[in-house]
């Protein structure tokens, strides 16, 4: 008797949107932000979705973040639907497996570089709090700015702060906003640098841009018009 060859489960996607769409309003006062898009990223992907203003970008920002919910579809995270979640079931999976990179580096001035970063840490109760922030910030090349606060560092230094800050939970998925929106030519560089050698290590990134030349540095990049996908490129 022959018996089949065993085969592995296959690893699910860390992100997938089945026909995800998103309204505001009623009537015919509604606003179809996003329409039936459908978005797969595998573990070590590097994708970029880049539009216009009033394309989609934010919401659908919205949506991966989990900091809005669905009007329709699905969105599966590791295989798991949170489209239904609870409030408090979407603020675990935003603090313990999403670690968020913002245009605005969101940075509290008062406290030191790596008090900013062991910030999503407090909210744990983590005790190895001062450790884990010190090893993020090492991991961005600012371990000789760790006391520094956001005044003292250069706008570049800040975004690797925030990169850190995403960094220090040790997320399944990197969501950087427009992430070199507030850098001049030279810390962009040093940024998509940093994204990229993240990402050859095996971070899953997902980076919302308006910008061509920084949706070039992803391996693959979706165009966005409309509140649906309409192009990919890579």
């Amino acid at each position: 008797m022959m018996t089949a060859a065993w085969k592995p489960m296959p690893t699910p996607a860390i992100l997938h949107l089945d026909n995800a769409s998103k309204s505001y309003g009623s009537g015919d006062t509604t606003v179809h932000a996003i329409s039936n898009v459908n978005l797969c990223i595998q573990r070590g992907d590097y994708v970029a979705v880049m539009g216009p203003s009033g394309s989609g970008k934010t919401t659908l920002m919205n949506i991966v973040g989990c900091l809005d919910t669905l009007t329709s579809g699905r969105y599966l995270f590791d295989g798991e639907d949170v489209s239904a979640f609870s409030e408090p079931q979407l603020a675990r999976v935003r603090n313990r497996r999403i670690g968020f990179v913002f245009q605005q580096f969101h940075l509290l001035p008062r406290l030191s570089a790596w008090r900013n970063v062991e910030l999503p840490l407090v909210y744990r109760n983590a005790s190895d709090r001062r450790e884990r922030a010190m090893a993020a910030l090492e991991m961005v090349e600012l371990s000789h700015r760790v006391e520094h606060r956001p005044t003292e560092l250069s706008g570049g230094q800040q975004q690797r702060v925030a990169i850190a800050r995403a960094l220090v939970t040790d997320p399944d998925l990197i969501l950087a906003d427009e992430p070199t929106g507030n850098l001049d030519s030279t810390s962009t560089a040093g940024i998509l640098s940093l994204l990229r050698s993240l990402n050859v290590s095996g971070r899953s990134i997902l980076m919302i841009t308006h910008e061509a030349d920084v949706a070039a540095a992803a391996n693959r990049a979706i165009h966005m018009r409309d509140g649906r996908f309409v192009e990919e490129t890579g």
